[in-house]
């Protein structure tokens, strides 16, 4: 074999290993869509079409980080010295946990693109919808409970416990957002500004959530805090 076919050979095998950096880029590439679809002003040039492709697209970025997220997890559960004799790792079901509503979003993301009727727009976009939103709002405080049991609950100098704590902040602000898109009867929303503006904030903070952990980052840091950069590199 050639080197060039060799090399060719490596990427593409290392292209399908999950590693944090690709879970972190996909959040944030996916985060990227949703707050340009969500994002004030521009979501009403971009009309509800538009708005909603972008959803679609960073839906599949958010399920593909959502599955590394749960590759890299470990364990599903460690054996301990009480009844039952085993249980479920909280890291473990917290990325579980948030997978299957990134699964939730990929369906009513994908719903949105066809739904015309109030019916439609109800049990297949608002829905599941909801269920995604419910199902991030336990992944963030499983998240809490999974470092705590590692580190400290409150760990301010740490950038693995701010990724936590805007992860989470960026849970509610999606959960706002279902509260606001919930479908009244007449087939409008209760508040379109309430739905776009949680939309918005939660993608944002799962942007920023991602970029603190991003790998590259934190060792762009460590060069720089060597360097005599004025600061010291995260250690996560």
């Amino acid at each position: 074999m050639s080197a060039a076919a060799t090399n060719i050979e490596h990427h593409r095998k290392s292209f399908l290993i999950p590693t944090v950096t690709k879970q972190c880029w996909g959040f944030m590439i996916g985060s990227a869509f949703f707050a340009l679809g969500s994002a004030p002003g521009l979501s009403d040039s971009l009309g509800t079409a538009g708005a909603n492709l972008l959803f679609f697209v960073g839906a599949w970025f958010f399920t593909t980080a959502g599955l590394i997220q749960l590759f890299l997890s470990g364990a599903i559960a460690v054996p301990v010295s009480y009844a039952p004799g085993r249980m479920v790792r909280a890291e473990w079901l917290a990325a579980a946990t948030q997978s299957f509503g990134t699964l939730m979003f990929n369906v009513s993301t994908t719903a949105a693109l066809y739904a015309k009727s109030i019916s439609a727009q109800e049990h297949f976009v608002w829905n599941p919808d909801a269920g995604g939103s419910v199902a991030f709002l336990v992944s963030g405080v499983l998240a809490f409970i999974a470092y705590a049991r590692v580190a400290r609950l409150w760990d301010i100098g740490r950038a693995a416990w701010w990724s936590v704590l805007i992860n989470f902040i960026g849970c509610v602000a999606f959960g706002v957002s279902a509260v606001g898109a919930y479908i009244l009867p007449s087939g409008s929303a209760i508040s379109g500004s309430l739905a776009n503006s949680g939309t918005f904030i939660g993608a944002i903070c799962f942007l920023l959530a991602s970029l603190v952990v991003l790998p590259q980052w934190n060792r762009s840091k460590d060069r720089h805090a060597r360097a005599g950069g004025g600061f010291s590199p995260v250690i996560q």
